[in-house]
């Protein structure tokens, strides 16, 4: 066999092991822990790799929670709630139906 077809034949394998890890860090920050883990699993990789693509999708997903959070405050922040309560009290009928019961209670039995 040749060199160049040895090296044809490694080649997908470590294409296909790259874009796995590319896939796995782009999507890291979406994916669990342990689904990540499975994922990576199958490519043969150092421990040492498969723990800093953890550590890294960890990162990023603290990042992105971090930033949707700041974010989704900042607009709860800008919404004037009097406005908004005001508004949809002046469109809409408020309808209440409440049931009470109330019920005696038994007597406590003294202890001697």
């Amino acid at each position: 066999m040749s060199s160049d077809n040895k090296n044809n034949q490694k080649e997908p394998k470590l294409t296909d092991a790259i874009k796995k890890i590319f896939t796995a860090g782009v999507s890291g920050a979406l994916l669990s822990e342990d689904i990540l883990k499975s994922y990576l699993s199958e490519v043969k990789l150092p421990k040492e790799i498969i723990q800093a693509l953890l550590a890294g999708a960890q990162k990023s997903k603290d990042e992105i929670t971090l930033r949707v959070s700041r974010e989704v405050t900042q607009m709860i922040g800008k919404i004037d709630w009097v406005k908004v309560g005001s508004q949809f009290l002046e469109n809409h009928k408020v309808k209440i139906k409440m049931e009470l019961e109330f019920e005696k209670k038994e007597p406590l039995k003294k202890q001697k």
